[in-house]
């Protein structure tokens, strides 16, 4: 298994970021998505609401290790523009993210290598703007405890994740209070002994699996 460090990051929420070069203008919509139907679906939301501007250059990248990728020049010089703004998103390691460059143009050619530096300059400035959610691979333990211990044993749960990069989902609460932490899977075993010091042994802790989990920053 890789380490957290080989894990892509993501963005948290859409930015937009505009840049003007020699009268051109450059709009990048930048936005978190899951799956290439809903990076389409915003790209074509795009076009609509910018139905003016004469290119709409796109690259994205997909999937918890970014082994999904597609970039469109949209009519500028081929590898002008897709490329260029794919590479940056490659090189800032960031997934699950469709960039959308807007451009309207301002009546000066800016040549092959000035619409590189152009459409690299935008998405790497809109990156900038965006707030990076990164990601690591936690394990689900579960806890069921009985109502009268659970606001002890979830303050004990705040400062254990708060300490160990973990993290913990609502509480839900039933005939007992489910707690449910995820923990870095190395940190398992003391996680473990951490709780059965709090608690004497009373609470018995369920592992569940281990999945890739955002964590802002």
């Amino acid at each position: 298994m890789t380490s957290d460090a080989d894990l892509p990051s993501t963005i948290a929420e859409p930015v937009e970021h505009t840049l003007e070069i020699k009268r051109s203008i450059f709009l990048t919509h930048l936005a978190p998505v899951a799956s290439m139907e809903e990076a389409d679906a915003i790209i074509a939301r795009i076009r609509k609401e910018r139905w003016d501007a004469r290119h709409h250059c796109v690259a994205m990248v997909l999937g918890t290790h970014a082994d999904r990728q597609r970039s469109s020049d949209d009519g500028e010089p081929a590898g002008t523009a897709g490329v260029p703004m794919l590479e940056v998103l490659r090189r800032r390691e960031v997934t699950d993210v469709v960039a959308i460059v807007s451009r309207w143009f301002g009546g000066v050619l800016l040549g092959a290598g000035g619409l590189v530096r152009a459409y690299t300059a935008a998405v790497a400035e809109t990156l900038d703007v965006a707030r990076p959610v990164h990601r690591r691979r936690l394990t689900a333990v579960t806890l069921d405890v009985p109502h009268a211990e659970a606001g002890r044993l979830l303050a004990f749960c705040h400062t254990w994740v708060a300490a160990h990069a973990g993290t913990l989902a609502e509480p839900e609460y039933g005939a007992m209070a489910r707690l449910v932490v995820r923990v870095p899977p190395a940190d398992v075993a003391t996680f473990d002994a951490d709780l059965a010091a709090a608690t004497a042994g009373a609470i018995t802790p369920h592992h569940g699996g281990t999945m890739v989990v955002d964590i802002p920053a």
